[in-house]
């Protein structure tokens, strides 16, 4: 979760008031926001493709039904995951926007 502190000095950065070049915090090396939400959707669109691929070989009698419910449950944990993600970010940007000015 976002802290009101950090939220607030992030939103000052942005706006110019209070924070200047030499105060901004130091860049971590790693991969930034947007590849990291990138990737997991890459990871659960590519699940749920396998749960479906795992389905129509089973349908066919080429696939066992444990391996289809063991891919189908891993499919639903990532879609589960990436929508708590979600509800997250959504909530952090709600706090930020009721913040007075």
């Amino acid at each position: 979760m976002v802290s009101p502190l950090l939220a607030t000095r992030a939103y000052e950065a942005v706006q110019g008031m209070g924070a200047t070049p030499t105060a901004a915090p130091a860049v971590a090396d790693g991969p930034s926001f947007g590849e990291m939400v990138k990737t997991a959707m890459t990871d659960v669109v590519s699940s749920s493709k396998t749960a479906e691929s795992l389905m129509t070989a089973q349908t066919q009698g080429k696939a066992d039904m444990v391996d289809v419910v063991t891919a189908v449950a891993s499919a639903q944990a990532s879609l589960s995951t990436m929508m708590a993600v979600r509800d997250q970010v959504i909530s952090a940007y709600q706090q930020i926007m009721s913040m007075p000015l």
